[in-house]
């Protein structure tokens, strides 16, 4: 594993090399961006670079750090995750009195701390005393979503490194050699990832996605011809469904997106469903554009009340009406 495994985030995997290259690397760096965008590979690579007995700007993948390091058995490489919903003050009290004691082989240790953005507050004063003096020995690698929850103390002590989403181009590429999609699936897969490149192999890989996304189609036209009545036994869907509701909503909306497109362009050029052609223009025939527009602010509006934990079962109920009757 190294840097070639990493799709886009460029600037992130040269500023990383140069540091090793010039000799200036942090004591602490906090890798900040989407779940599943590739912060927590980045810092993998990283950390089995700083260990690399080769001292280069990237791993040998032959010496025996590399080695040790891609079966998992690095003595010097302490991967942490949250205890349940957080890092607890206990768990970093565990972690500060490891980082006391000297690497076992060559001259570093590495901490990756996962999803960091789930420390207390209690647990953030403890550990601040860690960033601001920690050994010489010592890199910490800190993953987040969102560093809004962090202390601004914690952040100023670490260099911050910030993912964005991946051109599209690259994840249609990397579907295409990797996991031998048609440019028109891979075409598909990457709308829905939002620039994520872990969540479009995640699509990819998974035959759930196939088969959720052909139910929620079915579920639209149903409920663009259904009577009321069956607009709740539709709502079943959703509520089996439940953790994928973020996915299904973006289908939802994706699809109410390429039905304008057909609407106002009469073209499939902007179409990303375009396994759909017919079904769409079908639905941009019979749709006028200004229920369209409504449609779509009835989606957006939806996924804002789900977020703020607004009733999921009435939410979905009333999506799925005014999608019938706007």
């Amino acid at each position: 594993m190294d840097y070639n495994n990493i799709i886009g985030h460029e600037n992130i995997t040269n500023s990383l090399k140069n540091a090793v290259k010039n000799n200036n690397i942090a004591h602490s760096y906090l890798f900040e961006g989407p779940k599943s965008i590739g912060k927590t590979k980045v810092a993998k690579i990283f950390a089995k670079t700083l260990l690399c007995k080769e001292q280069g700007v990237i791993p040998c993948n032959k010496c025996s750090s590399c080695l040790k390091f891609d079966s998992g058995n690095h003595p010097d490489v302490h991967i942490r995750l949250g205890e349940g919903a957080t890092f607890k003050k206990e768990q970093i009290e565990e972690i500060q009195k490891s980082i006391k004691i000297l690497p076992y082989e060559g001259y570093r240790k590495i901490y990756i701390l996962q999803d960091i953005d789930k420390i207390t507050k209690q647990a953030q004063n403890s550990f601040l005393k860690t960033l601001e003096e920690p050994p010489a020995y010592v890199t910490i690698l800190m993953t987040v979503t969102n560093s809004y929850s962090l202390l601004s103390t914690i952040i100023s002590r670490c260099q911050v490194l910030k993912f964005t989403p991946v051109e599209s181009g690259k994840i249609v590429k990397e579907l295409i050699k990797t996991y031998e999609k048609s440019r028109e699936e891979a075409e598909v897969i990457t709308s829905f990832s939002n620039g994520i490149i872990g969540k479009a192999i995640e699509i990819a890989k998974s035959e759930e996605f196939k088969k959720i996304r052909e139910e929620v189609i079915s579920i639209i036209s149903d409920a663009l011809s259904s009577d009321k009545v069956q607009i709740f036994t539709l709502s079943e869907f959703f509520m089996k469904q439940k953790e994928y509701i973020e996915e299904i909503l973006d289908i939802i909306m994706i699809w109410f997106r390429d039905v304008l497109f057909m609407k106002e362009l009469g073209e499939n050029k902007f179409i990303i469903n375009k396994d759909k052609i017919e079904m769409l223009l079908s639905q941009s025939i019979k749709l006028p554009r200004g229920k369209i527009h409504s449609i779509i602010q009835t989606i957006s509006k939806a996924k804002s009340n789900i977020l703020a934990n607004v009733n999921y079962e009435l939410t979905i109920e009333i999506m799925l009406l005014e999608i019938q009757g706007v």
